[in-house]
């Protein structure tokens, strides 16, 4: 008998949880505050859509996650990136995998994977509405109809709730499944900004507004223990840093208004001290009667030339045949480990994900359903899960919408 199943939000996880349900033979419907679905997917990788993460190993996979990833094992166990991959060529979309494993759609253009999700959910049997669900109307333990804001109800015999998080509310993530959560007797944890960028008080951030640097690597302490460490890729900006490595920092993040946070910075992290050094005793005797401000430009970015010249306390027109060894070593030194002291998150509204959410020890790992009300599912970031950077989030939205439209 066929059963009538309403899926709260239309974005990644939504999109999937609907087209497994009415593959089913559930009458499947899909409620979306948007006058478009998936308009967050719209926007992610840069408008490519990063879609997924060719790491094909189920250890690895979980190991990107670094909130609750355990509780992902069964969910990624039925639906792994190769899975991704397969159905969005399956639905007409060639992908390509580019630096760190990311999986993009050939074309470059994420309008064509929100398109084939939208398609695949329509062809499956699901049908989208555009509406905001207001409440749930309950009778015992069970919920048996969802009221809209414009004074609908529509009866149900299942619900799952596919809301997405906070960031990026212009997308329709406004955190609705949250507050729907509650009233149905969840617990949400603490809500935080995860990969995002990060506010630095250092006074010598401005000048380097628009600077990219690639291939260093970071150091991120919290309360002075080292936390997280990372190589690639970062941009500083007006308030401060931004950029891949440190999106997938500030996921190891709690709240820099309560901790102490910094992050040591190393611009040659392929030479050691030693090396290092060599290269700047070969740099001054090459630039031997050069002022010293007038000898690093084979060795760092111009913008960056100034701020380091004043933070290493050596004359700007020290002649670089004066330098000493001590200053020499310093030098070395501080480009090794130039220290950015983080200040706060930016608002929760510009983060790539929001980190917690719907407590997992409320849900059943195996198929996504509440333990306390036994026809409400959850799907994708309204859970408390998050991973890093590179397709791991859109996995995780497309794993747990799979496994909850299955079971649902």
């Amino acid at each position: 008998m066929s059963k009538r199943v309403i899926i709260i939000g239309g974005g990644a996880a939504g999109l999937m949880a609907g087209a497994e349900s009415a593959k089913r033979g559930n009458e499947t419907v899909i409620i979306e505050k948007m006058a478009r679905p998936a308009r967050k997917m719209m926007i992610t990788g840069k408008g490519r859509c990063n879609v997924t993460n060719a790491c094909f190993e189920l250890d690895e996979l979980i190991g990107n996650v670094p909130t609750n990833g355990r509780f992902l094992y069964s969910a990624f166990s039925a639906f792994m990136p190769y899975d991704t991959i397969a159905l969005v060529e399956e639905l007409g979309v060639p992908t390509k995998i580019e630096r760190g494993n990311r999986v993009f759609p050939e074309s470059d253009k994420a309008v064509d994977i929100v398109d084939a999700f939208v398609s695949n959910a329509k062809n499956s049997g699901a049908k989208i509405i555009q509406g905001t669900v207001r409440a749930f109307q309950l009778s015992g333990d069970r919920i048996i109809a969802v009221e809209l804001e414009n004074g609908e109800v529509i009866p149900c015999d299942s619900v799952a709730i596919c809301t997405g998080g906070m960031s990026y509310p212009l997308t329709g993530s406004t955190g609705d499944g949250y507050a729907l959560a509650k009233s149905a007797g969840h617990t949400v944890t603490e809500l935080r900004p995860s990969l995002i960028s990060l506010e630095a008080s250092n006074n010598y951030i401005p000048r380097l507004q628009g600077l990219s640097l690639k291939n260093v690597s970071i150091k991120l302490f919290e309360n002075g223990k080292e936390i997280y460490s990372d190589f690639g890729e970062m941009l500083f900006t007006h308030y401060g840093v931004s950029g891949p490595m440190i999106l997938s920092a500030s996921a190891h993040m709690r709240d820099p208004e309560k901790f102490s946070y910094k992050i040591i910075l190393d611009l040659k992290p392929a030479l050691d001290f030693k090396t290092l050094d060599s290269r700047l005793i070969r740099i001054f005797e090459e630039n031997n009667n050069k002022d010293f401000i007038n000898s690093l430009s084979s060795l760092l970015p111009n913008k960056l030339i100034t701020v380091i010249v004043n933070m290493s306390k050596i004359a700007p027109s020290q002649k670089c045949n004066s330098i000493t060894k001590e200053q020499r070593h310093s030098l070395v030194q501080l480009l090794k480990s130039i220290k950015i002291d983080i200040s706060a998150f930016r608002p929760i509204e510009e983060a790539v994900v929001t980190s917690g959410g719907v407590s997992v020890k409320e849900i059943n790992p195996k198929t996504m359903q509440s333990k306390l009300v036994p026809n409400l599912y959850f799907a994708g970031e309204v859970i408390d899960v998050d991973a890093y950077t590179g397709g791991f989030n859109l996995q995780i939205a497309f794993s747990t919408g799979y496994l909850c439209g299955r079971n649902i």
